[in-house]
């Protein structure tokens, strides 16, 4: 089954464009394992948030900031394909 992905972000603080680049790269990185990227403005000031199938995986206050593409692409990696490797922008192995 095809993971649907939701980012929900903060139009006040003008992410719409982070949003939106990271939806681009999303659909681009995992073609074959998502059936969609849904943006939602949130009604909640500096909310910027990454959810799979419902679950979140990253919530910018939690970690401080914004995480790098990378970071967010093996986020969404380990639970849609964790087989699939990230090329270069991959981590380590531990």
């Amino acid at each position: 089954m095809k993971a649907n992905i939701r980012i929900e972000y903060c139009p006040k603080c003008h992410w719409m464009l982070r949003a939106a680049y990271m939806a681009q790269e999303l659909l681009t990185t995992f073609e074959e394992d998502i059936k969609s990227v849904t943006l939602e403005p949130s009604e909640v000031n500096g909310k910027f948030t990454i959810s799979v199938n419902d679950n979140q995986v990253f919530d910018r206050k939690s970690y401080g900031g914004f995480a790098e593409i990378k970071e967010i692409k093996q986020l969404v990696r380990d639970i849609v394909n964790p087989e699939k490797t990230l090329g270069h922008s991959d981590r380590k192995p531990q």
